[in-house]
C-alpha cells in the first residue's frame, strides 16, 4: 500500500508545482485571497478530490506567495486550487472558494469531465473542472537536438493548424492520428518537398474549446486557459504526461527535417472571458492583477483591447514574470524555435490600458538570453492602434498587414497601386524607415488564418459566414478581394483559367519581394473555406486540409515548390540590407521601369510595373514584369552583350511550362516580350 500524502511547509519558489525527492512543492501567487486551498484527486477517478489540504497563512504563506510541500506523490499527479477571498467585481475582487482552479504554472491539464457552464453557475464545480498535473522537467531524451537557428533570410514560413492539417479522411492516417501531433510527423515529407524552412503552429497553448456560441467549437484555439501545457486533444494519447512527450517528438522530428517550429502565443487575453464567463484560473486567483479593469469612478470592468471580452495586464510585474517563464519553458523544455505573439500591441499598454513608449514586457522578452536565439515576431495590432512599422526593439520581426492589403489591391486591379506596390516589394521602407533595419523582419504574407484562404481571394467578393451563426456578422468586410467574374465554385473554363493565373501573380509576387514570405496552410493546392473568413469556429471540412487537392492542384503544387527552391536559391532574397541601401552596405539596387526601361508609372490609372535586381557582386540579375491590366501589353527588355535572359516563370501558361528548371528555360532573344493581361513574368539574366 502506498504512503499517505503529508503536508509540510514547502517553499515560495519556483510557482507551480515541482518535483523532488520526497514529494512535490506547490507555490501559487495571490495578493488578496485570505484562505487558500491545495486538492489532490486519484488518477483513476478525479471527480473529487482524495486529499483537501488547508495553507496555513502563518506557515504556508510568504509575502503574497502560498506554498506546500507534499510528501509521496510525484509525476502525474492531478491537483487544483480553491482560492477564497471578497467577492466584489466592482472593486475587482471575484474571488470564488467553490471554483476549482488551473495552476497558471501547469504543464499539463486533465480536461476529462470539464464543463464550461459548471465554471460559470453558482456552487461548486469540482466534478466537471479542469485538473492541473503535476510534470517533471527534463529527463525526455532529445537524442542531441538543437535549435535550428535559421535566419530570418533563409526562411519561408507555413502557418498551419495542427488539428486542420491531418484530420480529415483524405489524409489517408489511421484515425487515431489524424488531426494529431503523430500526424504532423507523418507529413514532414510534404512539408519537406514544399520547401519551407518554419510551420508557424495555430495556438497549441491548451485552450478552451467550448469558448465558442452557438454550441460550436473552439478551431483557432485563440482562448487559452493553461499556457504552458500543450493542447491534449492534439495527442493521440490520453494520458497528458504522453501529450508532452507527444509534442516534444513532432518538434524533434520536423527538426530532424530542417523545419523550425514557431508557435503563436496568446497572451493578450484568457478563455474566462468578460463578468460573464468562467472562473477557471487567472479570475479566481487574483483577478486585479492578471487583468486590465477599468477604474475610473471606482468601476472595475473588464477593459478589451483584444475584442474577447478580457484583456492580460501584461506589464503587471507578476504577469510579466508569468510570460518570460512561459516563453522560456517552451525554448528550453520543448525546444521551441520562436514566437508569433498574437495581438502583441495588448503588450505596450501600461496597467490602465494606455500605450508606452517602452513597454517592460517586450523589452524583457527583447533582452531574455534565453530566448537570445529564437524568433520573435509581433502582430503589431490590437483593436483600437495599428503598429506595423512602430513596434518597439531591434530583434522584434512584424506581420506585415500592409503588405497583405497592398498586394491583394494591385493584383485584381486597383487604381493608384503602383507606387505603393514598389515599397511593399522592397520590404516597406515607407513603414520600416529605417534602412539599418534587417529587411527580412518584415513578414510577408497575402493570407493567413484570419481571412479568406488564397483560393476564396479568387473565388469570392463577399464573406460568406453564415455557418457560424452570427448572421454573416462576424468577420471583415474589407478583404480587397474580386471574384474574377462568378462568386464561389464555378465549371467556366475561363474563370477557372483566371483565378489559377491569378494565385499564381499573387505566390510569384510573395515570393519575388524582398521580406520572409508568410504560406497559409493548404494556399498551395487551392484550400477553400466556402467563402468563410473567420473560421474560428469551423472544426470540421470547412477548415481543414483535404489532402485530395494536392492531386487534383499537383500543377500548382508543382509551382509553389519550384518558388520557394528559387526564393531559397536566389542570393537577391537572401541578403539583409534594404535593396537600394546605401552601396557601400553592399545590398542589390532595385530598379523600376515601366513597360519601358527606366520609366516607372505610378500614375493613378497605372496597373504595371516591372524591376531589375543587381548586385555587382553576383553573376546573375533578375527582371520581373508585372502586367495586372487586363489586356496584352509589350515590356521592353534589359539589354546588353554581357547578358543572355532566360524565361523562368509566365504565370499565364499552363503547367509545366508556367515554370521552369534553370537550365531549361527558354532564351528571351527579343527585345520587347508580350504578357498577356493580369499575368507576370520574370527573367533570369546570366553572363
Amino acid at each position: 500500500m502506498s504512503k499517505r500524502p503529508k503536508a509540510l511547509t514547502g517553499q515560495s519558489f519556483p510557482l507551480g508545482a515541482t518535483v523532488q525527492e520526497a514529494g512535490v512543492n506547490f507555490c501559487l501567487y495571490t495578493k488578496n485571497a485570505s484562505a487558500v486551498e491545495l486538492l489532490l484527486f486519484d488518477r483513476d477517478d478525479h471527480r473529487y478530490p482524495s486529499h483537501t489540504f488547508w495553507l496555513d497563512p502563518a506557515q504556508n504563506k510568504t509575502f503574497h506567495y502560498w506554498h506546500i510541500f507534499i510528501t509521496n506523490i510525484g509525476p502525474g499527479q492531478l491537483y487544483g486550487w480553491r482560492v477564497y477571498g471578497p467577492y466584489a467585481a466592482n472593486k475587482g475582487y471575484t474571488f470564488d472558494g467553490n471554483k476549482v482552479l488551473i495552476d497558471p504554472y501547469a504543464r499539463a491539464v486533465a480536461m476529462d469531465n470539464y464543463d464550461r457552464q459548471a465554471a460559470i453557475a453558482p456552487g461548486d464545480n469540482s466534478a466537471k473542472s479542469i485538473k492541473s498535473v503535476v510534470v517533471q522537467d527534463g529527463g525526455y531524451d532529445w537524442e542531441g537536438d538543437k535549435p535550428l537557428n535559421h535566419p530570418f533570410s533563409r526562411s519561408i514560413i507555413y502557418e498551419m493548424h495542427v488539428g486542420g492539417f491531418t484530420k480529415h479522411s483524405s489524409s489517408g492516417l489511421p484515425e487515431e492520428l489524424r488531426g494529431t501531433y503523430r500526424g504532423v510527423i507523418e507529413k514532414i515529407p510534404y512539408l519537406k518537398k514544399l520547401g519551407i524552412t518554419a510551420v508557424e503552429l495555430l495556438p497549441v497553448q491548451q485552450f478552451d474549446p467550448n469558448d465558442v456560441p452557438n454550441d460550436l467549437t473552439n478551431y483557432w484555439g485563440y482562448s487559452p486557459i493553461a499556457l504552458f501545457a500543450p493542447h491534449h486533444a492534439y495527442s493521440s494519447v490520453a494520458d497528458p504526461l504522453g501529450a508532452i512527450n507527444e509534442f516534444r517528438d513532432m518538434v524533434k522530428a520536423l527538426h530532424r527535417a530542417g523545419i523550425e517550429v514557431i508557435l503563436d502565443v496568446v497572451f493578450n487575453h484568457t478563455g474566462e472571458g468578460d463578468q460573464a464567463g468562467p472562473t477557471l484560473s487567472f479570475r479566481g486567483i487574483e483577478n486585479r492583477a492578471y487583468y486590465m479593469l477599468n477604474k475610473e469612478n471606482r468601476h472595475y470592468a473588464y477593459q478589451n483591447f483584444t475584442g474577447t471580452g478580457n484583456t492580460l495586464n501584461a506589464n503587471h510585474s507578476v504577469v510579466r514574470r508569468l510570460i518570460r517563464d512561459c516563453l522560456r519553458y517552451w525554448v528550453s523544455e520543448m525546444h521551441i524555435d520562436g514566437f508569433r505573439f498574437d495581438l502583441a500591441s495588448v503588450l505596450s499598454r501600461d496597467e490602465s490600458g494606455r500605450p508606452i513608449q517602452n513597454p517592460p514586457v517586450l523589452w524583457e522578452i527583447e533582452s531574455d538570453p534565453v530566448l537570445a536565439p529564437t524568433k520573435i515576431i509581433a502582430e503589431a495590432w490590437d483593436v483600437h492602434q495599428y503598429q506595423v512599422g512602430a513596434f518597439v526593439g531591434d530583434k522584434w520581426a512584424e506581420w506585415n498587414g500592409k503588405y497583405r492589403d497592398d498586394a491583394r489591391r494591385f493584383i485584381k486591379g486597383d487604381h493608384g497601386m503602383a507606387a505603393t506596390i514598389s515599397n511593399r516589394i522592397t520590404a516597406s521602407p515607407d513603414l520600416f524607415r529605417k534602412l539599418l533595419r534587417d529587411p527580412n523582419r518584415s513578414i510577408n504574407f497575402i493570407t493567413c488564418h484570419d481571412g479568406f484562404t488564397l483560393n476564396d481571394v479568387v473565388s469570392y467578393n463577399q464573406k460568406h459566414n453564415y455557418a457560424n451563426g452570427e448572421g454573416n456578422r462576424d468577420g471583415h468586410n474589407t478583404n480587397f478581394s474580386w471574384n474574377c467574374g462568378v462568386e464561389g465554385p464555378t465549371d467556366d473554363p475561363r474563370v477557372e483559367k483566371l483565378r489559377e493565373k491569378q494565385i499564381r501573380n499573387f505566390l510569384t509576387l510573395l515570393m519575388l519581394s524582398q521580406g520572409t514570405p508568410m504560406l497559409l496552410m493548404g494556399d498551395e493546392v487551392r484550400r477553400t473555406q466556402q467563402g468563410n473568413n473567420n473560421a474560428y469556429c469551423q472544426d470540421n471540412e470547412i477548415s481543414w486540409f483535404n489532402w485530395s487537392l494536392t492531386e487534383e492542384n499537383k500543377g500548382l503544387l508543382r509551382f509553389v515548390q519550384m518558388l520557394t527552391a528559387f526564393n531559397l536559391s536566389m542570393e537577391f532574397f537572401q541578403e539583409e540590407w534594404y535593396w537600394n541601401a546605401p552601396s557601400h552596405l553592399g545590398g542589390s539596387a532595385c530598379i523600376f521601369h515601366g513597360i519601358e526601361l527606366n520609366k516607372p508609372d505610378f500614375g493613378y490609372n497605372s496597373h504595371t510595373l516591372a524591376f531589375t535586381l543587381k548586385n555587382r557582386h553576383y553573376d546573375k540579375r533578375l527582371h520581373v514584369m508585372l502586367n495586372m491590366y487586363w489586356e496584352p501589353l509589350d515590356f521592353e527588355m534589359p539589354s546588353g552583350a554581357k547578358w543572355k535572359w532566360k524565361r523562368i516563370i509566365n504565370t499565364a501558361a499552363a503547367s509545366p511550362e508556367d515554370f521552369f528548371e534553370i537550365k531549361d528555360a527558354p532564351v528571351i532573344r527579343k527585345k520587347k516580350i508580350k504578357l498577356e493581361g493580369r499575368s507576370v513574368m520574370v527573367a533570369l539574366g546570366g553572363k
